[in-house]
């Protein structure tokens, strides 16, 4: 009998090799160092490939803390936490997934970190899905292990907020990246809802308003992604204001919880390509995509932290009138085991 690999089988398969392959080094999602800035030449040429602005000099990464102080810990069972004191019988108080605090006992103490790698949703809030059975919680995560290989194997100390499938609170998020101080605090999503068909990728990403770090990480993050994207020929479907961007609530300060409760350290919100949208959704189904885009993101963010590059597609948004969509408070968040 022969079966038909639909996305969501596709997904699945992936899912059940990443973790091996993150745990071994990523030898196959992770790009060498030579490479990362490499032209991708395995995707097809195009005429609506965006320029993409380099610097032939590059700065060091910035420096990391070293004083042992632990910021943030991983826990036994893998969760990472924003450590919010030192317990008095020993141990340390931390933030949990659900915004509670717990006292954990031993663990992996993290100092610092250059990038806070944020997959959207999980657990119980699965985030967007396609017609085909794809899961926004499930790509956001896959896309950020990449991520993360290929910014360690360029030497970046990246620390993720959620590294398998569980819910957390957005404030409990950014408490992480806060708490360690990085440089770079990026949120992973995938779109829905368009305003109709586009002759380039939808790309959205969201930044700071009071932030022009935040504005400029936003900006080098879209560039990367929008010329990665467009080397692909398909039926493509954009807000008309797609870009780089802020949106502001009705108070004047930033719409979105991860960009509100992380300011001090610059953030971006990332909605690459439309889940929604099935020819989008088709090209998420495959490895080969994911991992443009991964790559795509990390030039992004590797050229913020070492050049001073300004980005581009910076564009006025156009003024939205809905409610935020429900998800990434406490209420009826259950806190995974810690230890």
């Amino acid at each position: 009998m022969r079966h038909r690999l639909t996305p969501a089988i596709l997904l699945a398969l992936a899912l059940s090799l990443a973790p091996a392959l993150v745990a071994c080094g990523g030898e196959d999602a992770a790009a060498p160092p030579s490479t990362l800035f490499a032209p991708d030449t395995s995707a097809p040429p195009t005429t609506t490939v965006a320029p993409v602005t380099t610097t032939t000099s590059t700065l060091p990464l910035p420096r990391l803390l070293d004083d042992g102080t632990a910021r943030a810990l991983l826990t036994p069972s893998g969760i990472p936490a924003a450590v919010r004191d030192a317990a008095l019988a020993g141990g340390w108080v931390v933030v949990t997934p659900c915004g509670d605090e717990a006292v954990v006992s031993t663990g992996v103490p993290l100092v610092d970190a250059h990038v806070v790698l944020d997959p959207g949703h999980g657990g119980s809030e699965p985030g967007a899905e396609g017609e085909g059975g794809l899961v926004e919680k499930d790509l956001n995560l896959l896309v950020a292990w990449e991520v993360a290989a290929l910014l360690e194997a360029e030497g970046v100390t990246v620390v993720l907020t959620r590294p398998s499938d569980y819910r957390t609170t957005l404030a409990s998020r950014a408490a992480i990246a806060t708490a360690l101080g990085a440089d770079a605090f990026v949120s992973i999503h995938h779109n829905a809802d368009p305003d109709g068909p586009s002759d380039r990728p939808g790309t959205e990403t969201y930044y700071q308003i009071d932030d022009p770090s935040s504005k400029r990480l936003a900006g080098l993050v879209y560039e990367e992604l929008l010329a990665a994207f467009s080397a692909y020929d398909v039926d493509w479907v954009a807000d008309t204001d797609a870009g780089a961007k802020y949106r502001l609530n009705q108070r004047g300060s930033d719409y979105y919880g991860i960009l509100r409760e992380s300011a001090g350290v610059p953030a971006v919100l990332v909605e690459a390509a439309f889940l929604s949208n099935p020819a989008e959704e088709a090209l998420l189904a495959t490895p080969e995509f994911r991992t443009v885009e991964a790559q795509a993101i990390a030039r992004g963010v590797l050229r913020y932290l070492t050049t001073q590059d300004p980005g581009s597609g910076f564009v006025e948004p156009y003024e939205r009138v809905q409610p935020a969509g429900p998800g990434g408070g406490a209420d009826g968040c259950v806190d995974p085991p810690l230890e």
